[in-house]
């Protein structure tokens, strides 16, 4: 029997059921709409499971952080979701908290992306305006060679994701911003523009 294709809805109740903090909804949105971005960019038939694996890719997170991306197979599995996108959500944790690699083109999106909605948020809201709708790459580049700045961001990981791509790093960087600016207002990046 095979299994339901989950819906955008039951994705973000699942996200929801596990993670209260704003932070990482908001967080889960961001590249819900950069992974939504891709798929429409690379022409990917299945968007809406670009979406999904991308708005579900911490769901074990705040709960289980020791277990981040290992207790996300039993969470999904709960929740009847299809294997290849538990594969997905886990894969993006490769070679940091597990030793599941990514090897579809959107599971080496997801790896490369995540890090980098932080480092992109976090530098659109040192802006005056606060916002991301006018925020350029060569901003986030600026602020990408300050290490001190977003420290947590492992900006090894975003490199290494866009050699997995074979993408260069300014298009990379570009094309997150716009998936990210599609959601300005629901990830709280459209500012006072």
């Amino acid at each position: 029997m095979e299994q339901p294709i989950p819906t955008r809805e039951q994705a973000y109740d699942i996200l929801t059921k596990y993670n209260k903090s704003d932070s990482l909804i908001t967080h889960a949105l961001s590249v819900e709409a950069v992974m939504l971005h891709f798929a429409n960019i690379l022409g990917e038939p299945e968007k809406e499971k670009w979406g999904i694996i991308g708005l579900l890719h911490d769901v074990d997170y705040e709960m289980y952080p020791e277990q981040h991306c290992l207790k996300a197979k039993e969470l999904l599995t709960e929740h009847n979701m299809p294997e290849d996108y538990i594969h997905a959500v886990q894969s993006h944790g490769w070679g940091l908290c597990c030793d599941i690699e990514p090897i579809h083109t959107m599971e080496k999106v997801l790896f490369t992306i995540d890090e980098l909605t932080g480092l992109i948020a976090a530098t659109a809201l040192l802006r005056p305006s606060k916002s991301i709708l006018d925020l350029e790459v060569k901003s986030v580049k600026k602020k990408w060679k300050q290490k001190s700045f977003a420290a947590g961001v492992n900006r090894e990981v975003i490199e290494q994701g866009a050699k997995m791509l074979g993408m260069e790093l300014d298009y990379i960087i570009g094309e997150t911003i716009k998936g990210m600016q599609s959601a300005a207002e629901a990830i709280g990046l459209k500012g006072q523009l």
